[in-house]
């Protein structure tokens, strides 16, 4: 809970005036910063600061520092004043220093969508159970986008004030209509002649029909590939199928095939995490090492697309994926106290978030919400969507976040509709309630299109939430194994930087 409800003198926000019981006393010589605080465990208690700046205090220690009776003297005092949670006389520059890293960490409010996904097929050539897309059979070529959407999309991705402009080509299978993406890079590298933004271009792609041409164009225009790998043979094979049965053989051979001529950085691949997957989790990870995979994200099935029609989604609950999560991250830990660098990549985002004044951008874990302001999607027959997520949840029927289509609606149009603007005052984490009180608040996110597609509104009710719970544990943990571990805590900061 945040400190104000205790001592509401010092919160900017609220006019009343402190019970006697809390007002300041004469003799104290520090002020308190705006700061929240949660239970940790047993005794342990996590505060947090504007900035997202944590400290972990015992009880005794906390209660002291509330009503104004920490000793000077005390190791915990210069703790507090040096991460901004008190300021006294000694402390001069300290609120100049927490406002520059407030300011800091808001910045990419200013930049406003540096990412846009574009759907160019919903065609696809595997049939996933999990998919979180309604894909279309190959030969369905009505599910591509033309020329003519994608050039009134490209016309509105230009007009994002973001110096930094990234163009995401993604499906089903992208390389299905790989001759739009042809089109759509020279199209946009040819009015970034004028434009001079940092463009990048990245496919989104499963590598079944990924072929030399391809492959030589991306090199040529330093195109990024993203591809899915679920684990070894049989568990990649068995969540993703396709004709033949060797989506997993075509998957590896392109990677290999991609890294010799993009170079091996310019690769990476994202595992999804079925009901088959958690008791293999470690087996997983040792598939990622195998081909030198610098790190994996460890990701749980989201409630959108076939997903949900498959009962894939319900196959089980976030308990048994935190689980999961948690035996692979202390697994990938372990490899590392063994001389193996690798990292498990949700938790180097979070991570980010709490030991760096800086903001790395994961839509998920974004307040405001990251939809339509880090993020859009421009759908194949020209819808615009607040997320990829918003899209998934369209294509269930529920189009709550389509906030326009680039052949009817104006920028402007677009991004100041009430479809994007509602959800995101609505789900501000700094004023939902449970999420205001809340110490974990600076690291989380709203999601409000999670909250619609499982509680049919943009907040939900946290305690019903799966987004909550789920990441409300996983901060905990990583706070609990920095505090407990001096080696995790080393390992743990050089993730973040």
């Amino acid at each position: 809970m945040p400190w104000h409800f205790l001592n509401p003198a010092f919160n900017p926000l609220t006019k009343f005036a402190p019970p006697a019981a809390f007002r300041k006393p004469v003799e104290a010589t520090y002020q308190l910063a705006f700061f929240r605080f949660s239970p940790l465990d047993g005794d342990r208690y996590v505060l947090s600061n504007q900035a997202g700046e944590y400290l972990v205090l015992p009880r005794s220690i906390l209660s002291s520092f509330i009503r104004h009776k920490l000793s000077s003297a005390d190791p915990y005092y210069s703790r507090l004043r040096h991460r901004h949670f008190l300021f006294d006389a000694s402390s001069n520059l300290g609120k100049a220093l927490l406002a520059n890293k407030v300011r800091t960490k808001a910045k990419r409010l200013e930049n406003f969508t540096s990412l846009h996904i574009m759907v160019v097929s919903l065609r696809c050539e595997h049939s996933c159970p999990y998919c979180q897309v309604s894909r279309q059979s190959e030969d369905r070529s009505a599910f591509d986008m033309t020329e003519d959407t994608a050039a009134k999309a490209v016309a509105l991705v230009f007009r994002s004030p973001s110096p930094s402009i990234k163009i995401e080509f993604q499906g089903g299978e992208p390389l299905l209509n790989f001759e739009l993406i042809r089109y759509v890079v020279g199209r946009a590298e040819q009015i970034n002649l004028s434009e001079q933004r940092d463009l990048q271009f990245v496919i989104t792609t499963n590598l079944a029909v990924v072929d030399d041409a391809i492959l030589e164009f991306c090199s040529l225009h330093d195109i990024l590939i993203s591809t899915s790998l679920d684990g070894p043979a049989d568990l990649h094979n068995s969540n993703r199928p396709r004709p033949g049965r060797n989506s997993y053989e075509l998957a590896v051979a392109g990677i290999e095939k991609a890294r010799k001529v993009l170079g091996h950085e310019r690769v990476s691949a994202l595992m999804t995490t079925t009901k088959t997957s958690l008791s293999m989790g470690r087996q997983i990870i040792d598939e990622y090492v195998r081909l030198q995979f610098p790190g994996i994200f460890l990701r749980p099935l989201s409630p959108y697309g076939f997903a949900v029609k498959t009962k894939s989604y319900a196959a089980y609950d976030v308990d048994r994926w935190l689980d999961f999560y948690f035996d692979g991250l202390e697994y990938i830990i372990d490899l590392n106290r063994r001389g193996l660098p690798f990292k498990e990549l949700y938790a180097s985002t979070i991570l980010t978030k709490m030991l760096t004044p800086f903001e790395p951008g994961y839509v998920d874990l974004m307040s405001p919400a990251g939809i339509g302001i880090s993020a859009v999607v421009y759908n194949y027959d020209g819808d615009v969507y607040a997320s990829d997520e918003a899209r998934m949840l369209a294509e269930m029927g529920d189009k709550t976040f389509r906030i326009g289509n680039v052949h009817d609606n104006s920028y402007h149009e677009i991004f100041a509709s009430d479809a994007l603007l509602d959800p995101i005052e609505q789900s501000f984490a700094g004023s939902a309630p449970m999420c205001s009180e809340c110490a974990f608040e600076p690291y989380c996110g709203s999601d409000p299109v999670f909250h619609m597609a499982t509680q049919r509104d943009f907040v939900g009710l946290k305690t019903r939430s799966a987004f909550c719970h789920r990441n409300m544990t996983i901060f905990k943990r990583l706070i609990s194994l920095m505090e407990d571990s001096p080696m995790v805590r080393e390992l743990f900061l050089q993730w973040a930087n």
